[in-house]
């Protein structure tokens, strides 16, 4: 048996299909199942019946405690492979080290502020996190799509939850952070400005779970055969590159489909587009961490990719979804304690609270510390130690020995354990025990500045939206000022917007603008241009590699997207089946939208209605020639509102003969020009200029070119700097 499908193995023999005839959970077969036992037809309900108990008393307690934080989750089975052997010179971990070897993984991924019932899409911080079952034992990289934290201490950790989640005394708001006692509690921690940026980042409403990048956050350690020890950061980078949202499009998901990033997930491993990642580290030494003018135990910084460069060491691949999720996605239990020989915890206090209460948390909610025996906890690695009992033990441990030093049954009391087995780095530790804060962490404002350095003009103006829309929802004013009193110290000009937004002065006002609401205006992004700040506990960069969504730095791919095609009776079917057939070469995939379900046109059906679908559950729309068919589309509000929506959102848009005149009739048709070039015949058209932003219209003379024209744009993604997007209400 392969280790690649060892895990999958273990857990099928505790899978079954069900379609064995009825019986209890004792094993007695069950005759009715529908009607419970009576004294006569219409007579009291028996204590004898133990069927009706059984079944009543199991589903009474079938929910467990859900997550504190990130009970909003999806996950999925896959693999894990290293590339060659070249960090055998930093670790003896066998799963980094064996390119012969294919792990097991089961990959988790969550908001972290929302319960279980909350929308996918709200701006949040996702957990990404990544159970390893290796040869040495299970090993859990348990991170986040962002690599900073909040808070640098985790006794503060409890705090930070109180204050992001709902407030006690309403419950209100579910899964956002746009309330009083959050930036009450920022305002008051500048350890937490780092994170802010981030958080009110693109990176915080990723289009999909695989298209963002995962990070283990903390400062690890690799320990060689020779006992000597590197610091380590790992990264997971997404293989299409890491995507965002938009603001208004996220809050617009959350109505229209609150399961957008669980459903993607499943729906794409289905389809066979498998997600899939490649493991980055960040190696150095002791000398090395002395220099930077930052603390590398500091969980609210990051080191700079210019400083120490990525090495891409394996591939991640998730290409089996779970077959109860349950059994799997909630009740896996992720640890931070979880590493194997050859890797070895630093003293981040943020990192050593989290090893403490990750295995106090699973005992809380899955209610026996024999939680790993559960079929996804299970290691692939034998498990023989002498613990026993509690309860919903499955174990059945032979023998009377439970106790070390034993010399009875065969035991040897002088055996001490392998050689190879599982040792602490030997770090020399001085000092007197007090409750302080170390001053290597006391700059709050460098990174956070070295990151608002890094980004691209549209992005800053995101920053700034979210900041404005977050604090906007915020009723005490004190608050508010707290908050431009830290955005000041990052940068004034960012300060002055979000102000001017709050109806404050603050910053450099004289470079404030109006501001828009969702949509990207020219103006508000020209004064984030040149907007800079000096930076400082960054190396002595002012800007770096990798924090940038649209810096030209993402890989370009249509893979795993999504092309809502506008149809009805009577539109090209020709022109449809070669989209489709163009779309699935690349990995991408269309869904005909069309005014009812079922045939259109020629053997095209339509799979989703205008009335039961959206643009943004898309990444992009297409809308192909025939004449009868688009004179129906014309006539349709939703039709029209699919594009006009879709430009707003920066997505790429394709239209082909005919379609031209619903384009035409569109809020953009009428404002680039467009309905007026159509109503005078002219030849002349803003086609152009519209192509520059995404949006692609040809005569349908050659099919096969317009369309490998569209599928290439569709690889940029998104097109968030267009012209006209705010003045369309869509």
């Amino acid at each position: 048996m392969s280790h690649e499908n060892a895990k999958q193995q273990d857990l099928a023999r505790a899978t079954t299909d069900g379609r064995a005839p009825m019986s209890t959970n004792q094993g007695q077969p069950v005759g009715d199942d529908q009607n419970s036992l009576k004294a006569g037809g219409r007579g009291p309900t028996l204590l004898e019946d133990f069927l009706l108990r059984e079944k009543l008393q199991h589903f009474d307690h079938e929910r467990i405690p859900e997550r504190v934080v990130h009970a909003r989750g999806a996950a999925a089975h896959g693999f894990f492979e290293v590339y060659d052997d070249s960090l055998s010179e930093f670790t003896t971990a066998q799963v980094l080290t064996d390119p012969s070897l294919k792990t097991p993984v089961f990959v988790r991924f969550s908001t972290v502020a929302g319960s279980r019932g909350s929308a996918d899409t709200a701006r949040d911080v996702r957990g990404f996190a990544v159970k390893m079952y290796t040869p040495q034992g299970n090993w859990d990289l348990v991170g986040n799509n962002i690599p900073v934290f909040f808070i640098q201490d985790a006794i503060k950790f409890p705090d930070l939850i109180h204050a992001a989640k709902a407030e006690p005394h309403n419950e209100i708001p579910q899964a956002a952070t746009a309330h009083d006692t959050f930036w009450d509690f920022i305002s008051l921690t500048p350890e937490a400005m780092h994170m802010v940026m981030w958080v009110m980042s693109d990176r915080a409403i990723p289009r999909s779970y695989a298209l963002m990048d995962g990070f283990g956050v903390h400062t690890f350690r690799l320990v060689n055969a020779e006992g000597v020890a590197h610091f380590v950061k790992y990264h997971w980078k997404p293989k299409h590159g890491a995507h965002s949202l938009v603001w208004d499009e996220a809050l617009k998901l959350a109505g229209a489909d609150p399961d957008f990033h669980r459903k993607d997930l499943w729906e794409s491993i289905e389809a066979g587009n498998c997600p899939e990642w490649e493991l980055a580290v960040q190696i150095f030494d002791e000398a090395t961490a002395a220099q930077f003018d930052f603390d590398i135990l500091d969980a609210t910084k990051i080191v700079p990719e210019d400083l120490v460069p990525l090495r891409r060491v394996g591939r991640m691949v998730l290409d089996r979804n779970p077959d109860n999720f349950f059994a799997e996605t909630e009740q896996v239990a992720f640890m931070t304690t979880n590493i194997v020989p050859g890797m070895d915890f630093t003293e981040d206090p943020l990192l050593q609270g989290r090893n403490f209460s990750y295995l106090d948390t699973q005992l809380s909610r899955l209610g026996s510390p024999n939680f790993s025996e559960l079929p996804i906890n299970r290691p692939l690695a034998c498990v023989a130690n002498h613990q026993r009992d509690a309860h919903m033990r499955h174990t059945i441990n032979k023998g009377r020995v439970a106790y070390a030093p034993a010399s009875l049954d065969g035991h040897d009391p002088a055996a001490t354990g392998a050689a190879d087995g599982f040792h602490s780095h030997a770090v020399a530790l001085e000092g007197r025990k007090l409750r302080e804060r170390s001053p290597s962490f006391a700059d709050h404002y460098g990174q956070a500045k070295l990151f608002w350095n890094s980004q691209t003009a549209v992005e800053r103006a995101h920053i700034a939206k979210a900041l404005s829309f977050e604090l906007s929802k915020v009723a005490t004013r004190e608050v508010r000022v707290r908050m431009l009193d830290h955005l000041q110290q990052i940068n004034p000009v960012l300060a002055a917007q979000v102000g001017r937004a709050l109806g404050e002065t603050a910053g450099d006002s004289a470079a404030a603008v109006p501001p828009s609401a969702a949509s990207d205006k020219a103006d508000e992004i020209a004064i984030f241009a040149s907007a800079v700040s000096p930076t400082s506990a960054s190396g002595r960069l002012q800007s770096t590699r990798g924090l940038s969504l649209l810096d030209g730095s993402q890989p370009a791919s249509a893979a795993g997207r999504k092309v809502a095609v506008l149809a009805a009776p009577g539109s090209d079917a020709s022109q449809i089946l070669s989209l489709r057939s163009a779309l699935s070469c690349a990995g991408a995939q269309a869904m005909v939208v069309g005014p009812h379900l079922g045939p259109l046109t020629g053997e095209i059906a339509a799979m989703a209605t205008f009335a039961n679908s959206s643009s943004v559950l898309f990444d992009a729309v297409f809308v192909p020639g025939g004449a009868p068919g688009v004179q129906q589309l014309t006539e349709i509000g939703e039709a029209r509102r699919f594009l006009d929506e879709a430009y707003r959102h920066g997505k790429p848009i394709g239209v082909l003969a005919e379609g031209r005149a619903l384009l035409a009739a569109t809020q953009l048709g009428t404002l680039s020009g467009l309905a007026a070039t159509a109503a005078s015949g002219s030849s002349g058209s803003p086609a152009a200029t519209l192509e520059a932003q995404g949006v692609l219209i040809a005569d349908g003379s050659d099919v096969a070119t317009a369309v490998d024209r569209f599928v290439a744009t569709l690889a940029r993604h998104r097109f968030p700097d267009r012209p006209l997007a705010a003045q369309i209400a869509a």
